[in-house]
């Protein structure tokens, strides 16, 4: 039975496209809304999204428009699954077409411009009270829309929202827990894809299990510290949002940003890195931004400080080693 009320979502990449599709699955009357002229021509043509999400058609159900004006009439419910860096820019464009909408986002980044955590932006942007939510947990797009198992965490600032879009996305293969802590989620999808970059590099260096296990371990203290400075609750590096999400962006080729790490430490610079994955790299996009908001709230983080080196400050990854294992011991 398809839902009377339609949702959109906001982005047609990878993420974007395999949410549409599950939200199809679920009986979710749904519209894709695709910015770009020539990938929209593309996706309407074929019915499909070769560029992005290759291999999975696209049902009729399905409407695929260029419009936003269109995507967004009759409806409330809008998700968001664009990069960080245009994450902002959206909400302009939502707010310019009405006044009340409940948003949700899959998006895993800071703001690019002022560094704070998205809900903050929704806030400031659309209001305090607008509903706000993030789904955020262990997912690869593909798997996601070939229907394999998958379970993430939801968190909102309203247990309305919450439970209407519990079932939108809950279904036969995809699970969905709630958690209340949205700081702790948002931060846990940042520095994941951070933490990825970090462990493809040293990878790439062929430093071993041994070398990869202490850094996701090292990593997530680091996580756990500036959680605390935020406000997020201390259990939510145990969730699906976070040790989940951690453990899969952090060993898994599917990662961009661990290929783009292995990349590095094979050897090319940051910019071959990234054009050799093709793809939007989030942990390169918000390392820097992560390394400021540490050092605002006097947090240590030296594994984030060492990959900004190497991104941003063209360090060898061989001497960002040295320095991590050359620190003075500690009490763990």
């Amino acid at each position: 039975m398809i839902r009377a009320k339609p949702i959109a979502v906001l982005g047609a990449g990878a993420w974007g496209t395999a949410l549409a599709l599950l939200l199809v699955r679920n009986g979710n009357a749904v519209r894709l809304w695709c910015y770009d002229k020539d990938q929209f021509a593309t996706m309407r043509s074929q019915r499909a999204n070769p560029d992005f999400l290759p291999g999975f058609p696209l049902p009729d159900a399905l409407q695929i428009e260029n419009d936003l004006a269109l995507v967004l009439k009759g409806t409330d419910d809008l998700l968001i699954a664009v990069p960080s860096q245009a994450f902002t820019k959206v909400l302009h464009q939502i707010k310019s077409h009405g006044d009340y909408w409940r948003i949700v986002w899959g998006t895993k980044g800071l703001d690019a411009g002022s560094g704070r955590l998205l809900h903050e932006m929704v806030a400031e942007i659309l209001g305090p009270t607008t509903p706000a939510a993030v789904l955020s947990g262990p997912s690869f797009a593909h798997e996601l829309a070939a229907g394999l198992p998958t379970a993430a965490s939801l968190s909102s600032n309203q247990s309305e929202f919450t439970s209407d879009l519990r079932t939108r996305f809950h279904g036969a293969n995809f699970r969905v827990y709630e958690n209340p802590d949205m700081i702790g989620v948002q931060l846990c999808g940042v520095m994941k894809n951070v933490l990825a970059v970090a462990v493809g590099i040293s990878d790439g260096l062929n430093l071993g299990a041994n070398a990869r296990c202490a850094l996701i371990t090292r990593g997530m203290a680091e996580i756990a510290r500036l959680n605390k400075a935020l406000g997020g609750n201390p259990h939510t590096l145990m969730s699906l949002a976070g040790v989940g999400d951690i453990v899969l962006t952090c060993t898994d080729n599917q990662s961009r940003n661990r290929r783009f790490g292995l990349a590095v430490g094979q050897g090319m610079n940051p910019t071959q890195a990234a054009l050799h994955v093709g793809k939007v790299i989030e942990g390169l996009n918000n390392v820097e931004r992560v390394r400021d908001l540490s050092r605002r709230f006097l947090i240590e983080m030296p594994i984030t400080e060492e990959i900004h080196k190497i991104l941003y400050h063209g360090h060898h990854p061989k001497e960002v080693v040295a320095n991590l294992l050359n620190r003075e011991p500690r009490v763990e």
